[in-house]
Order: structure tokens, then C-alpha cells, then sequence
């Protein structure tokens, strides 16, 4: 009944509208003050492999395969992450805000905050991440008061072109 609520109604979407404005913002912020500040995950890395998550009772790494990740692959690369982080943070935030491509922008939201709770950091991840899942549950409806009201039907037609779907003219009648 609620999802049903989020993805039809229009109330919905002006709600879904001012969460995606204050969510966007705070990844817009987050992002801006990384790619303006001189930011270096060397350290964060450094420290979710030192320190990884781990179980209270008996010390074992609650994530493993994280750890391993992010001592093989993204602390060798830090350079790429130190890139992606900033900008990923400042585009999700601009999808979210204008409302273009509003589902993946919150999907890759969600991502980004489980991948730093996955290296240990609460701070308001958990928060953005149940704001960002109520924003992708109510789907194509999240961006009907924005940029993807437009967007969504030519990259439709595109995808069908793309694919060589023909569209019909007209619906059948069925009797």
C-alpha cells in the first residue's frame, strides 16, 4: 500500500521532491568540500584495513572480502578513488536535486554509503542510505518533478531504436 503510494501518487512525488533536494544536498556538500579540500583516502583506507570491522566477542573480521579489496585494489589505486570519491558524491547530488536519472543516482547513493559502512564509518551514512532507499522505492515517480519527466520517454524511444524494438502505432483492441 505505501509503495503503491510512493510510485503513483503526485503528493508523493512533491515529498520524494523535497527529500531528493535535502538528500542531493547533503551529497552535493559532501562532494564539493572533497573535490575543493584537497581530499586523500590514503588515510580512511589505511585505517578501514588496520582497524577493519570486526565481531565484539571474537575479533574476526565481520568483512573480509571488503578488506581485501580495498588493500589490493583500492589502496594500490588511491589515485582513481581519490577522484571518484569527490565527483561521484557531487553527481549524485546533482541527480538527485534536478531529478535526472533519479534512480541511479540513488541506487549509487546507496552504494556509496554502504561501501563506507562496510569500511567502518557510521556518521550519517545510515541515515542518507534509508532516505536514499525510500527515494529508489518509489521509482520512476522520484523523478516526475524533475529533469527525468523529460529524459525517461527519449531514453525509452532510444533504448527501443537501440534495440530494434518497434513501438506500435496503436493499442490493440482487444474484445
Amino acid at each position: 500500500m505505501v509503495t503503491k503510494w510512493l510510485r503513483d501518487n503526485v503528493w508523493a512525488a512533491a515529498a520524494i521532491l523535497l527529500l531528493r533536494i535535502y538528500v542531493g544536498w547533503q551529497w552535493i556538500d559532501a562532494g564539493w568540500h572533497k573535490m575543493t579540500g584537497g581530499f586523500d583516502a590514503t588515510g580512511f583506507l589505511k585505517g578501514a584495513i588496520g582497524k577493519p570491522v570486526a565481531d565484539h566477542a571474537t575479533h574476526e573480521v565481520i568483512y573480509p572480502n571488503y578488506t581485501y579489496f580495498i588493500e589490493h585494489f583500492a589502496l594500490p589505486n588511491v589515485k582513481l578513488i581519490n577522484f571518484l570519491i569527490p565527483v561521484g558524491e557531487f553527481l549524485i547530488g546533482v541527480g538527485l536535486i534536478v531529478g535526472g536519472l533519479t534512480i541511479a543516482a540513488a541506487f549509487f547513493g546507496i552504494l556509496l554509503n554502504l561501501l563506507f559502512l562496510f569500511a567502518g564509518t557510521v556518521s550519517t551514512n545510515p541515515w542518507l542510505m534509508l532516505l536514499g532507499m525510500i527515494i529508489f522505492l518509489a521509482g520512476a515517480n522520484a523523478g516526475r518533478l524533475g529533469l527525468d519527466f523529460y529524459l525517461m520517454p527519449l531514453l525509452r524511444k532510444g533504448w527501443a531504436k537501440a534495440i530494434g524494438r518497434r513501438e506500435p502505432k496503436e493499442k490493440p483492441v482487444i474484445q
